[in-house]
This record gives structure tokens, sequence and C-alpha cells, in this order.
């Protein structure tokens, strides 16, 4: 089999705050933008890996989704804990300060783990977890 990986999706709350921390900070292209209000789709992903993207979705856009589902989504990315997605930079200190600089919720600062990787993690405007680990 020849699988790769396209696109991953995460659930946003304010799409133009999403745009922001992922294009102007992160310094990902954006691809689309679909949409209007909060019902955007928004596509985005870096310079260097046209075939890998990541989709900023509406968390509730489903209709197939129960409203006690959607209060279920709503209550987990208030905590943070609904979507995640791990990232890698050769740079991570310069990276760390740039997305800190920027305001960006800090969860982690960069700390060598006891796995062998040394990462870092952020929250974005809607709460997803955002690991970046050093490339070595």
């Amino acid at each position: 089999m020849d699988i790769s990986i396209n696109t991953t999706s995460l659930p946003h709350l304010d799409p133009d705050a999403s745009l922001v921390f992922y294009r102007d900070v992160l310094g990902f292209e954006v691809r689309g933008d679909v949409g209007q209000g909060t019902m955007r789709w928004i596509t985005v992903g870096p310079a260097d890996q046209p075939g890998v993207s990541i989709l900023l979705t509406p968390p509730a856009a489903d209709p197939g989704i129960t409203e006690a589902e959607r209060r279920t989504i709503s209550e987990m990315m208030a905590k943070g804990t609904f979507g995640w997605i791990l990232l890698a930079t050769r740079d991570l200190d310069a990276t760390f300060a740039k997305v800190k600089d920027a305001d960006a919720e800090v969860v982690q600062e960069p700390t060598e783990q006891p796995y062998g990787i040394r990462d870092c993690a952020f929250r974005d405007p809607a709460g997803n977890l955002i690991r970046i680990q050093e490339v070595r």
C-alpha cells in the first residue's frame, strides 16, 4: 500500500484568532478559507510540505452530532482536552520564544523528556494542545 498523511483536523472557536496563530505565529501558509463567520473551514500547512495540512474546523458543524455531544465537545475544548497535534522544529528554543512572545498560553517550557525527546507545549486560541518537539 502507498498511504500518506494528507490532512488532520483541529477545532476552532474563533477563525480569525486561529488564522493569526497558525499563519502569523507558526508561519504556516493558508491553503484554503471557506465559509463565513464562525462557520469557516481554514486549511493551513508548512510551505515546504505542500502535501500535509491542518484543517481548522467549526467543532460542532457535523449535523449528526447531538446537542449533548456538542456540550461535551465544548466542555472538553474549554479544558484543552479535545484536540492536539505534535509538530517538530530544528530550533526549539527560537520557536518557543516566538510563540511565547505572541502571548500563546504556555503549557510546558522546553524540557528534556526521560523518553529521549526535547519538547514544549502551548495551547492555540481554541485550547488545542500544540506540542513541538526538537528534531535532532
